[in-house]
């Protein structure tokens, strides 16, 4: 029986017609593909501007609004401080101090250890956890992000300093990590003010568990240097390299510092494992760091060991930031190293930050604008390299410490920063006797919560092209060096996406029994193919890159299908149908492939249909007059609708 068309005249003069659904007899109607209505290249241009470069929320807030409340607004936009403040409540303020002072008491031994992880001073560490703190209160959205110097990138970003310049150099060492710490923050705030916080995101969940792990055992190594009393230990971060300098360095061990070292690290762990089985005992495990320092330094105060081999922190000199500006260099050889150091550590700075973020937003239900926290980051870091602070960012152990202790808003970062200062301005001499050795372990039994042994397992249960990433960051950190393994897990990330850009999936789509619904047959296996018609579905947009890898892999399933049709004795191949649903976009390449599909075909005696074209390719299917080559009236709705009329046309031809 004949099926209905009817002609449509769409905006841009094409007839399109359409086949209906059911029979002339059966209350006929038409399903009608459009081509969309013309969008002017300035509009266009306009709305990708829009999309690109101005957040949604800001703009519908800003709509129909007085002046006065315009600018309200975006002071609220531009510093979130305002915002929060204004509905401030005094009951929050219990919470926020003990916060506020419980991730100080953990920043303090912190810090010391995060500078000589970065070969600087340890009051250089101090300095991190004073003025970014207060920068980032005032300019950032999350409520439970506690800033400072973290244990990744400080070593991340001594590995990379010392690559240029000697650490014996003070000076010039110290020149380049501030000036490395400016252009960290450059990176940042223009990567949010541009909206380009997707780049963060070519660093997948699960390189990031394979660098966290490789980066936790590589600075866990390097801390033997401080436990066991070693002076002369490589400056090599890779397993080999440092393994080799401890067992070279056999006669440098002090019996002392291991014994001190030992104690305090069964010490934080048990202190730990108790703060993880009752929270309510957060706070035990947030002052066993302080705590451990207290005890040690005045256990060597006392005995006098530092003659007896044990190595101490030494004087620290009192005082809040000296002004760094006339350090930043700005000519010379150093810029271009400061500026691909800065790049490096600024993207890992907020790759760790902008995740802690999300997680801890996720759990308390609101949301978080990952741009502007890369504005607030970039600018923190900005400010801090002027005022003698080396790259900081969000920290893992203390802002799970914050969350913990109930945080309300960001004023637990600025009762951190007034602690900080105080240590700074009274309290800095007091860590003159402090030993190495537990520094050291401090930070062993902090960067041991990296290590998630559970996520890398269910890596590999879930993906394991994911898995191989993982695995590739953390074997690149571990046996090579920190910045290689970055390099590798970016690098692996990246093969993964192009993969399945250049080869995506293709399914060939069977009639659930009963319904007009068409799914994998591979998925549902009672889903049955529909004779001498072979429905396929793509997966993905059609580009240049993948355009020819869609055209062979419709006609192997051609292929495949007269090949199961002559085994089987079946009906004849005389259609594919092509479901559309999924290709979002398409580009010239990709038409061009489609046409070339169309002729092969048609050398068969094959039919080709589209079932369900996007909006965006149908526009460009008619701009390319691709349209008049297949024919307007193998175009479809719905997938149901094409085998309909397929089926039709079969059942006519047999008649005949």
């Amino acid at each position: 029986m004949a099926s209905k068309h009817t002609e449509l005249s769409d905006v841009h003069g094409a007839d399109i017609r359409t086949s209906s659904f059911r029979d002339d007899e059966e209350n006929a109607f038409a399903h009608k593909v459009q081509v969309p209505a013309h969008i002017p290249l300035v509009r266009e241009f306009e709305d990708a501007v829009k999309e690109v470069f101005f957040p949604d929320d800001p703009l519908r807030k800003f709509r129909n609004q007085t002046p006065t409340k315009k600018y309200l607004l975006g002071l609220f936009y531009v510093f979130p401080i305002f915002e929060w403040m204004s509905t401030y409540k005094l009951q929050y303020l219990k919470d926020d101090l003990i916060a506020g002072l419980t991730i100080a008491s953990l920043a303090v031994p912190q810090d010391l250890g995060y500078a000589k992880l970065a070969n600087l001073q340890p009051i250089d560490g101090l300095y991190g956890s004073f003025v970014p703190p207060l920068i980032y209160a005032v300019l950032g959205s999350s409520r439970h992000i506690a800033i400072g110097p973290v244990a990744v990138v400080s070593i991340l970003l001594g590995t990379l300093l010392r690559h240029e310049v000697n650490p014996t150099n003070t000076a010039l060492y110290f020149k380049l990590a501030l000036t490395s710490t400016f252009f960290a923050g450059v990176f940042q705030a223009g990567l949010g003010l541009l909206r380009l916080g997707f780049i963060i995101d070519f660093l997948s969940h699960a390189a990031i568990v394979g660098f966290m792990a490789g980066a936790a055992i590589t600075i866990g190594l390097q801390q033997l240097k401080g436990l066991l009393g070693i002076k002369n230990f490589t400056t090599k971060t890779d397993f080999i390299s440092v393994m080799r300098s401890v067992w070279r360095n056999t006669h440098q061990w002090s019996r002392y510092s291991i014994l001190i070292g030992l104690f305090f690290l069964a010490f934080l762990l048990i202190t730990k494992y108790i703060g993880k089985r009752k929270k309510k005992l957060f706070w035990v495990a947030a002052l066993a760091p302080l705590t451990s320092v207290i005890l040690a330094t005045a256990f060597v105060r006392v005995t006098h060991l530092e003659k007896h081999g044990v190595q101490i922190v030494g004087h620290i000199h009192k005082g809040v930031n000296p002004s760094s500006i006339h350090q930043l260099e700005f000519s010379g050889s150093l810029v271009s190293k400061a500026v691909r150091i800065g790049l490096i550590t600024g993207l890992v700075a907020l790759t760790e930050a902008i995740a802690i973020g999300r997680t801890f937003a996720a759990l308390e239900d609101y949301q978080l604008d990952g741009n502007k926290e890369m504005i607030a980051l970039g600018i923190m870091n900005i400010i801090g390299s002027c005022t003698s602070c080396f790259i900081t960012t969000g920290s893992f152990s203390r802002s799970a410490v914050n969350y913990n202790a109930g945080v309300k808003t960001a004023i637990s970062n600025i009762v951190m920063s007034i602690a900080v200062l105080v240590t700074l301005v009274a309290l800095t001499p007091l860590f003159k006797y402090t030993p190495n050795c537990i520094l050291a372990v401090i930070i062993i039994s902090a960067v041991i919560s990296l290590i998630d042994v559970r996520a890398a397992y269910l890596i590999w249960k879930v993906d394991k092209l994911d898995f191989l990433a993982c695995m590739g960051a953390f074997l690149g950190v571990f046996f090579i060096s920190v910045e290689i393994g970055l390099l590798i897990a970016v690098g692996i990330s990246l093969a993964k996406v192009l993969l399945h850009v250049t080869r995506p999936h293709t399914a060939i789509l069977g009639n659930i029994p009963g319904t007009n619904i068409y799914r994998n047959i591979q998925q549902y296996p009672d889903a049955s193919r529909v004779p001498g018609i072979l429905v396929i579905r793509i997966d993905s947009s059609i580009y240049f890159s993948n355009s020819n890898y869609i055209r062979e892999r419709v006609v192997r399933w051609v292929n495949d299908e007269d090949d199961r049709i002559g085994n089987s004795k079946g009906v004849a191949l005389q259609f594919v149908i092509l479901e559309l649903s999924p290709v979002m976009s398409i580009d010239t390449t990709g038409i061009m492939a489609l046409e070339e599909l169309c002729r092969t075909l048609q050398k068969r005696k094959i039919q080709l249909a589209l079932a369900n074209p996007g909006a965006q390719v149908m526009e460009k299917f008619h701009a390319a007059k691709f349209i008049e080559l297949l024919g307007d009236e193998w175009f479809f709705l719905t997938v149901g609708e094409a085998v309909h009329v397929c089926s039709r046309q079969l059942n006519s031809s047999f008649e005949n």
